[in-house]
């Protein structure tokens, strides 16, 4: 990644970048649906405009979904997926590696093998051809239409053989590729969430009618209206932080820092000083970028859960302070 260009040369790169228009990979075949994503996607959205109807609301059912963004999106994806297994900006023992991993797993964004190898090559390639969810070769392209339709490049055994293999060293990573653990994990975290709502209900006194509606609702509130939103915050940073916000840094593709995905991201939206400095497990570069996900970082690092954290190069050559 080619970093320090001259500033004069800088607002001439930004209106190149802005100007150009991608298309899709070149193993991209728009014909071929791929219909495990597309009925997954579906059927989430679905069941989580079950949200909006009375029966299911609940103040419980609204926390816990409000409380999961960020124990399964800031600590499983952020955290887990991104930070430790695709950059290895910390290290972790392995048993609090693979719980923040199941977390991950619980807001669906495949197994980590996969989300580790396709985020690889997004950092290889970068905006151009090759990117798997570049926005700039469309806006819903580069937020969710990636996903749905066939993209040969992206053929398992292929991305894992260049991008993964580290991954799937581990015995437990190989038994999420192959099998039913995958599906079992997600099928015990739905049961997992009605019986913690139906015994809520139960021992607050509630009848098992009512303790049921109570299970329902933190089943529809805390799995898949939550589930919805960790796609959707996670989504908009290949799609907004690479299309709206500023640059601190001169790097070769469009990554932006956007204040607003990085609200709602825990973090995760100062994209174009993470695209500056990939291996840094914060991405905030001071207090005007709060990163709430490296404050978990530095919490488990006092506890002993996190150690090898890596912080920001300051040698880079930062834009605005130029």
């Amino acid at each position: 990644m080619k970093l320090g260009a001259h500033d004069d040369d800088a607002p001439q790169a930004t209106a190149r970048r802005r100007r150009r228009r991608l298309l899709p990979p070149v193993g991209v075949d728009r014909r071929r649906i791929v219909w495990d994503y597309a009925i997954t996607v579906a059927v989430y959205h679905l069941l989580a405009l079950l949200a909006l109807l009375p029966w299911f609301f609940s103040w419980a059912g609204l926390a816990i979904g409000v409380i999961g963004i960020t124990v399964f999106g800031t600590l499983g994806i952020n955290l887990g997926y991104h930070r430790l297994l695709t950059h290895r900006g910390l290290s972790c023992p392995r048993w609090f590696e693979h719980f923040l991993v199941v977390l991950g797993l619980c807001s669906m964004q495949d197994t980590p093998a996969r989300w580790v190898a396709v985020h690889r090559l997004h950092h290889e390639h970068a905006d151009e051809r090759p990117d798997p969810h570049s926005p700039l070769a469309g806006f819903l392209w580069g937020h969710v239409g990636w996903m749905l339709v066939r993209n040969a490049d992206l053929r398992r055994l292929g991305i894992f053989d260049r991008y993964a293999k580290d991954i799937l060293r581990d015995p437990f990573y190989r038994r999420l590729e192959r099998g039913f653990l995958y599906p079992m994990i997600i099928l015990l975290s739905w049961l997992a969430f009605f019986l913690a709502g139906f015994a809520g209900g139960a021992l607050a006194g509630q009848s098992p009618a009512d303790a049921a509606r109570l299970g329902a609702s933190v089943l529809v509130w805390g799995v898949f209206a939550r589930t919805v939103a960790v796609w959707h915050i996670t989504w908009s940073v290949n799609s907004l932080a690479h299309l709206s916000g500023y640059r601190s840094f001169e790097t070769t593709e469009d990554s932006r820092n956007n204040l607003f995905v990085a609200l709602i991201s825990g973090g995760e939206g100062w994209h174009n000083n993470h695209h500056a400095d990939p291996r840094s497990a914060s991405h905030g570069r001071s207090w005007r970028e709060p990163d709430q996900t490296f404050l978990f970082i530095r919490l488990f690092a006092r506890l002993g859960l996190a150690r090898d954290v890596v912080l920001p190069n300051r040698k880079l050559r930062n834009l605005r302070k130029a």
